[in-house]
Formats: structure tokens, sequence, C-alpha cells
């Protein structure tokens, strides 16, 4: 898990695949990388995303197919394996 420290505490990115939580260095998060929702944004949309690029510390634009462009924050998404 990757911690962030920010005016506001902590923030973390959690890793979805077992493999990834095991390692001692985890992947640093990238443009072009698929990440999982835990809350997709309607009840219609993909719980699925690709990360386009990275708006603040702890925030990230992404694109949600069938959905279009949103801004998340490191804690509502983790990385797919």
């Amino acid at each position: 898990m990757v911690q962030v420290k920010t005016a506001t505490g902590n923030n973390r990115v959690r890793w979805c695949s077992p493999f990834l939580n095991n390692t001692k260095n985890p992947p640093k998060l990238e443009a072009n990388m698929w990440v999982s929702l835990f809350n997709p944004l309607t009840d219609f949309c993909y719980d699925e995303a690709i990360l386009l690029c990275q708006n603040s510390e702890t925030e990230w634009v992404i694109w949600i197919p069938d959905h279009g462009e949103a801004k998340i924050t490191i804690e509502e998404f983790c990385l797919m394996a």
C-alpha cells in the first residue's frame, strides 16, 4: 500500500491484486493504467477506468467506458492485476 502525506492526513492507494499487496515496492501510478473503482459513479457505468493524468498528489482524471471523464481521489480505486 502506498501512503501519501498531505495537509489533510495520509491517503492510500489500495492494490487489489494479492501479488501487488505483497510487494515491497508497489508500482508507481501512471497514465494509461487500468484501475478498479470501489464505487462506480452511476448505477449504469463500468466499475473500471483508465488513468488519464494526475490532477494533484491525491487526485486523478480518469476515463470510464460509456461514461466519459471524471476526477477521483486515490482512495476511490485500486490497481488491477
